[in-house]
């Protein structure tokens, strides 16, 4: 029988290039029944062309469990520093990354 300590500490090391950090405005989800891929990318004005700067891939436990921790600290960041505002369009529909979403041209899911 296996319990969670909650004393136990995990040790993380942050190696220089990761430290750096990435920069992304926008992120490409697909899934299958096993998995979550997160492609990070960036457009930038003018330049037609991009590529992934980095890829996750995770379980869906483990996506469920990203989307919690991220609700938690939007939620603490909207508390001290006040409400994130989303751009939207007159009609009223929200763009994604700062472009808009069509939903007639999403991509179909790896099912």
């Amino acid at each position: 029988m296996s319990q969670k300590n909650p004393g136990q500490q995990i040790n993380i090391q942050l190696g220089e290039k990761e430290a750096e950090g990435i920069y992304s405005n926008l992120a490409l989800i697909s899934h299958s029944p096993a998995e979550f891929v997160f492609d990070f990318t960036r457009i930038v004005p003018g330049v037609p062309k991009t590529r992934v700067y980095a890829r996750i891939i995770m379980t869906p436990q483990h996506a469920k469990s990203l989307l919690n921790a991220l609700n938690d600290n939007i939620s603490k960041y909207e508390k001290q520093f006040g409400e994130i505002k989303v751009i939207s369009q007159p009609d009223g529909n929200i763009k994604q990354f700062g472009f808009q979403q069509d939903n007639a041209a999403e991509k179909p899911h790896d099912d």
